[in-house]
């Protein structure tokens, strides 16, 4: 006689094998953080030491891509792998496809690795497969759940991508891949505008509520849209002509706009929790990058300057503040900074202000510094967050993402 069969349980919610492939953000903040590590210790050996890295990209060209398209995108995918289960109401992406998943970003920074063994064309291809693969697989979830405005921060994504792919054509064609780096970040800045936008005033009102405050943050509205619409213009201004006049004019008018939104949420009254005034400090970065890009334009700072103020001061200081709130969030920990949290983001703030400076000196040994204050950010973030991120399967708190 056939035995029925038993149920399978629905994915996301078994109880049973590795934690890590449970859900997204576990792989990808992991495996985003170590490389973030990583990758810039071998940059620091490159400068210091003259180590050779990255095959016929170049050792610079190397660093700018793997901090722009090698950590950056596994964060992001943790972060779009938790958030589009709390939007749309479908179960995570878990098992088998995550394992599938974080094998072709792995595959990727391995290829990358070794662009120099294995040449730059098969380096390219091997690296390019991830983040299309990623728009599907949120693209499915996101249509599945009938949350059509969710896909808008597709949008940004899909620039991510374009970036990639256009700084891999280039350097196949002798063309100009910096472009498109910059065309990259630019994604990037304005996803933190959107999904920023999103959650700090969210998380903010949330908390101050709980504490019965009245003044509370101003709700998403048409200023926060325009906002965003010159923001998306002023920068796409400065990747297509970075030393116009127009390109000052934007930047300028868009750190302001951005000023004053970060002003409505009341940043101010947070004070007492890191995990949350870390988000608003965070989002700072944005109208200050952008009036560095204004100052580039008119040449009184330089183009690497401004650059690292939007890649290490708006994204990666957003990204890590995202990372250790959600892990907590989602491992079941009370939604309150350590020291060593509050240890990880000073040192990356520290990082992302040194690092301009040190762009304007041309000091190697500042840059230096600089690299090693991201290394203590991130090595901080993994020592705390890595039992929670590898066993941890407590019940996650409300959603918040």
């Amino acid at each position: 006689m056939q035995q029925p069969k038993r149920p399978r349980t629905p994915r996301g919610l078994k109880q049973d094998g590795a934690a890590l492939w449970s859900y997204g953000f576990r792989p990808f903040f992991l495996g985003g953080a170590v490389w973030a590590i990583v990758s810039m210790a071998l940059w620091i050996a490159a400068l210091a030491h003259g180590v050779a890295i990255g095959g016929d990209y170049g050792g610079s060209l190397w660093h700018a891509h793997e901090m722009t398209f090698g950590f950056a995108p596994a964060v992001l995918a943790g972060f779009l792998l938790t958030a589009i289960p709390n939007w749309t109401g479908r179960l995570p992406v878990s098992g088998g496809p995550l394992i599938a998943l974080f094998a072709l970003w792995l595959i990727g920074r391995i290829g990358m690795l070794l662009a120099g063994l294995i040449g730059i064309g098969l380096a390219a291809l091997l690296d390019a497969a991830f983040l299309p693969v990623l728009i599907w697989l949120c693209a499915r979830e996101i249509i599945g759940g009938r949350k059509w405005q969710n896909l808008m921060v597709l949008a940004g994504v899909a620039v991510v991508t374009a970036g990639n792919l256009g700084f891999h054509l280039a350097m196949l064609t002798a063309g100009n891949a910096r472009t498109w780096l910059h065309f990259a970040v630019a994604g990037y800045v304005v996803l933190v505008t959107i999904i920023g936008g999103r959650i700090i005033p969210s998380f903010t009102r949330n908390w101050l509520s709980q504490r019965g405050s009245q003044a509370l943050p101003v709700p998403f509205g048409r200023f926060d849209l325009g906002t965003i619409a010159v923001s998306a213009i002023a920068l796409l201004f400065w990747v297509a002509l970075p030393f116009s006049p127009v390109t000052a004019a934007l930047s300028s008018a868009a750190a302001m706009l951005n000023a004053v939104r970060l002003a409505r949420w009341r940043g101010w009254l947070v004070g007492q929790e890191w995990l949350l005034l870390v988000l608003h400090l965070s989002y700072c970065f944005v109208p200050l990058g952008l009036l560095a890009i204004a100052a580039t334009a008119l040449g009184a700072v330089s183009e690497t300057s401004s650059l690292h103020l939007l890649t290490v001061g708006v994204i990666a200081t957003m990204m890590l503040a995202v990372m250790s709130r959600a892990t907590r969030g989602h491992t079941g920990r009370s939604l309150s900074a350590s020291r060593m949290t509050i240890a990880a983001y000073l040192c990356l703030f520290a990082a992302a202000l040194l690092r301009p400076v040190a762009d304007l000196s041309g000091m190697i040994a500042m840059m230096e510094a600089a690299g090693i204050l991201w290394i203590a950010a991130f090595g901080l973030f993994v020592v705390e967050n890595a039992p929670m991120l590898l066993h941890v399967r407590r019940p996650a708190r409300a959603a918040e993402a």
